[in-house]
């Protein structure tokens, strides 16, 4: 689920991103501005996980290296290679396909590998060599985010039309997901590979399928949690990571009883659609990129 929730976050974003939008890109101090809190959320994390003893499976991310710092390296790489909408997503297949290519050719074993050079890449090298996977697949969100808005505002536009067009990009996500996990490479998040992320396209899509296909039936307004949760994705994620370790230091997860592990996660539900609603209700924001 984690896995999965990682890839989805950047695909959500992507798709309601800026560039998406087709809106001039930040300026240079401006983009840093924005950049500058996930940097200190990633220093955050490494500081409190490192002061209370935190497990982390260093086969994730690296030594020092978490998801905060992956997000803050795809936004530098798309402040400095400024992309138009239209061609991110040939540019993003492209560094997918290289990426895999470097992959086949021995990448891969080494990043499964127990090798940790005395460098900051080695000793992070899932998470540094990862950012290639994680560019790739914004950069292709951006693309379809671009073409999904861009025919929305055009005139004429039919919205059974959209509903048949999202059905089909989330068919041809899967099979593609599968054609690669068969024969070119298991899905792999830790690598971000080609596969893992077509797998995150399949299944975001094929959400959204559902969600328009509801929406072409019923017109009635969003509900007010979904809101919350789309004006605050990057504050429901932090919220939720928080949870998370207050979960593993209180409680024994590997031991937990059936009923123990249901209880624990419909209060860890609740509080975070609590606390999510909470910051809607109050206008609090938090939104880098």
């Amino acid at each position: 689920m984690m896995d999965l929730g990682v890839g989805s976050f950047v695909v959500a974003n992507a798709l309601v991103s800026r560039q998406a939008r087709n809106i001039t890109s930040l300026r240079w101090k401006a983009a840093l501005k924005s950049i500058s809190p996930l940097v200190f959320l990633g220093f955050a994390r490494l500081i409190s996980t490192s002061g209370v003893d935190y497990q982390v499976h260093v086969g994730e991310y690296g030594v020092h290296w978490n998801f905060f710092f992956t997000l803050a390296a795809v936004s530098i790489l798309t402040s400095i290679i400024r992309i138009h909408p239209k061609y991110c997503g040939t540019v993003g297949m492209l560094v997918l396909a290289g990426y895999q290519v470097w992959l086949n050719f021995g990448l891969n074993k080494y990043l499964t590998s127990d090798e940790r050079s005395g460098d900051i890449i080695g000793q992070n090298k899932e998470g540094v060599y990862s950012i290639f996977g994680y560019w790739g697949m914004y950069l292709i969100g951006v693309s379809l985010g671009y073409f999904l808005f861009h025919d929305l505002s055009s005139k004429g536009k039919i919205r059974s039309t959209q509903v048949v067009k999202v059905w089909v990009l989330a068919a041809s996500f899967w099979i593609l997901a599968i054609i690669l996990d068969s024969y070119v490479e298991r899905v792999s998040r830790r690598m971000c590979n080609f596969a893992y992320v077509m797998l995150v396209f399949g299944q975001n899509f094929q959400v959204i399928s559902i969600l328009t296909l509801a929406g072409s039936i019923s017109h009635d307004k969003n509900l007010v949690l979904e809101e919350a949760f789309n004006q605050n994705m990057l504050g429901a994620f932090l919220v939720a990571n928080i949870l998370t370790g207050l979960v593993n230091l209180s409680v024994d997860t590997l031991s937990a009883s059936p009923l123990a592990a249901f209880m624990i996660l419909v209060a860890y539900t609740f509080t975070l659609c609590m606390l999510t609603g909470l910051a809607h209700f109050s206008g609090v924001r938090i939104k880098f990129w």
